[in-house]
């Protein structure tokens, strides 16, 4: 029982503790303080930034492009999982293309989507799209692959038809493996979102660490990966809640 108290009151102070270890280094003169500006300074700009209007816009913008990508490829990496983990001439059509593409960073077709969708919304979500798409098809195509081969044979056994066969029991089983890549595709597409907004925006979190660079303003560069860390901790720790609630089983 103390173990299980003290193990949460470490995971309270953790976030303190380090912000106060970042403000001692940042004002001790250990580093250049313009450089690594302390915790207090980082929070005082994006306090400004809040106020005056572009950290709220930058942070609506960002999010909107996470989950429209997300959503897009969640759904057909599952869907397009599905075919290829349980039909045999759909895998060797789609998967050795796909073998293929996976390992192509988001970051490479930066340029050329710039020339397909110019500055415009398509070009972000198809990026952070194009990031999860791969991560949850993995995922899914594994989970169906494990299927318990004894419930296949009984639920045959007994008549069921293939569709029933998939919503019964191949797609039960496969759950807790695409959640597990649904989860992980929430982190890939922040870091795939830095890709998007680099690929041409007036908007959004990475985009405006861009903006502060080029100005020399550390202060909002470090806000800016401080929102992104944020918002993307609370995304997964959100879905982490709901996925426990739903595949319990998993």
């Amino acid at each position: 029982m103390r173990l299980v108290t003290l193990e949460r009151w470490v995971g309270y102070l953790s976030i303190p503790l380090f912000l106060i270890l970042w403000q001692i280094v940042a004002t001790a003169g250990i580093v250049n303080a313009r450089l690594f500006p302390p915790p207090t300074r980082v929070a005082q700009d994006l306090w400004t930034s809040a106020v005056s209007g572009p950290l709220l816009i930058d942070l609506a913008m960002s999010t909107s492009r996470v989950v429209v990508g997300y959503v897009a490829g969640a759904v057909l990496g599952i869907a397009t999982g599905l075919l290829t983990g349980r039909i045999r001439l759909i895998d060797r059509l789609l998967a050795p293309v796909f073998q293929m593409l996976r390992p192509i960073p988001p970051i490479a077709f930066v340029p050329i989507v710039i020339l397909w969708f110019g500055l415009s919304e398509l070009g972000k979500w198809f990026l952070v799209f194009w990031g999860v798409f791969f991560t949850v098809w993995v995922a899914a195509d594994i989970g169906v692959r494990r299927a318990d081969p004894g419930l296949l044979r009984a639920a045959r056994s007994l008549g069921a038809p293939e569709t029933r066969l998939l919503t019964a029991v191949v797609l039960p089983c496969a759950l807790p493996t695409i959640v597990v890549g649904l989860r992980t595709a929430i982190g890939v597409s922040f870091y795939t979102l830095v890709a998007a907004e680099l690929a041409g925006t007036f908007a959004g979190l990475a985009y405006r660490i861009d903006i502060a660079h080029q100005n020399m303003q550390i202060g909002q560069m470090m806000g800016g990966l401080i929102m992104l860390g944020l918002i993307s901790a609370v995304a997964d720790r959100a879905f982490a809640g709901l996925a426990k609630r739903a595949v319990w089983w998993g």
